[in-house]
């Protein structure tokens, strides 16, 4: 019997992501075979596809790139485990292992065992979900409510991200909220602490186009990332910093008030980071860190499909899986696109 293939996206190596074809595996009896519509491209396809690596995630081999994906099941488990064929459907993208290190259990997403589609971060390396068909575990798949615009759920991962981030800051109600850096991330959690009933909502970004999109998401007004006087005005009481560079992380100390809440979720480069840390210190801020979710994919999926989570400005381009190349181009440059989707 001839092995079946499918049509995905691989990175090789730095400055090496090519559209290849590739063996499809047989499913397991826990999982299921996805038609993938679309895909969003995130920052870390964009890293191995510039470096080979993100941080000290290295590849050793070639891997299919994608995390942020939604399709339909074109076949179900076997076990009856997950959704049914013919039900559209989005990726919960980490699967848990058993560790040893210590982590708070109801924050599984702190495990190092978790593994991540599209993640080098353990060899063999996860394959990611860029591909025409993927096979994945039915636990990894969430059903939509019918007539949500697949295109738009395409979000759901990174939209995940960003609720996560905004819950660690607790109540928003009447806050004042600063956004630094309103690329993707940045600009769905605008959306998000909008939502969340935040009193005003400031977006800062270098470039005109992720201002404009923080606004038609729902921030009351925006500020040029180089304006240093005008962020260290806005007194917020929760900060969200998204940029992952280290000035980014100084403006957040910089215009959060005093007693303030500064959430990171920018993944930061590794090592020494220059910053003055000393404004935390006086103003007696909170520092918490953000990274990835757990299971709020859940409670983002009902927002996106009854629109109280209004994000679809947040998408800009979309290109066939074959111009991958194309796409990744621009996906690289924030003055003119934000999130950029692949189409299977």
């Amino acid at each position: 019997m001839p092995t079946r293939t499918t049509t995905a996206v691989v990175a090789h190596a730095a400055d090496d992501v090519r559209v290849d074809r590739i063996a499809l595996p047989d499913p397991e009896p826990h999982e299921a075979v996805v038609a993938v519509a679309y895909g969003g491209i995130c920052g870390s396809d964009l890293h191995y596809w510039k470096h080979g690596a993100v941080g000290e995630s290295v590849l050793r081999a070639p891997m299919v790139l994608g995390h942020e994906v939604v399709g339909t099941v074109v076949q179900s488990a076997t076990d009856g485990s997950g959704p049914v064929t013919g039900t559209c459907v989005a990726v919960h993208p980490a699967r848990h292992e058993p560790d040893a290190t210590r982590f708070p259990p109801e924050r599984p997403n702190l495990s190092p065992g978790v593994r991540y589609l599209g993640s080098a971060a353990r060899f063999p390396h996860t394959e990611g979900a860029f591909a025409r068909e993927v096979v994945l575990p039915a636990a990894m798949l969430r059903a939509l409510p019918d007539g949500t615009p697949l295109r738009t759920a395409a979000l759901a991962e990174p939209a995940a991200v960003a609720w996560h981030a905004v819950a660690q800051a607790g109540d928003l109600a009447g806050k004042r909220v600063l956004v630094i850096g309103s690329g993707p991330i940045g600009a769905l959690a605008v959306a998000v602490a909008a939502r969340s009933g935040a009193g005003e909502v400031v977006a800062v970004d270098l470039h005109d186009k992720p201002r404009e999109i923080a606004v038609e998401v729902g921030a009351t007004r925006t500020l040029h990332a180089n304006d240093h006087e005008a962020i260290a005005a806005v007194d917020a009481d929760v900060v969200i910093e998204s940029s992952g560079n280290h000035r980014g992380l100084a403006s957040a100390l910089k215009g959060a008030t005093r007693g303030g809440t500064v959430v990171m979720v920018g993944l930061l480069p590794g090592g020494d980071q220059p910053v003055p840390i000393a404004h935390a210190l006086t103003r007696g801020l909170h520092l918490v860190g953000s990274f990835r979710f757990h299971d709020e994919i859940d409670e983002v999926i009902p927002a996106i499909a009854d629109g109280s989570l209004p994000i679809e400005p947040v998408i800009t381009h979309t290109f066939p899986a074959a111009e991958a190349l194309r796409a990744f181009a621009l996906a690289s440059d924030p003055s003119v696109s934000s999130k950029v989707l692949l189409t299977f």
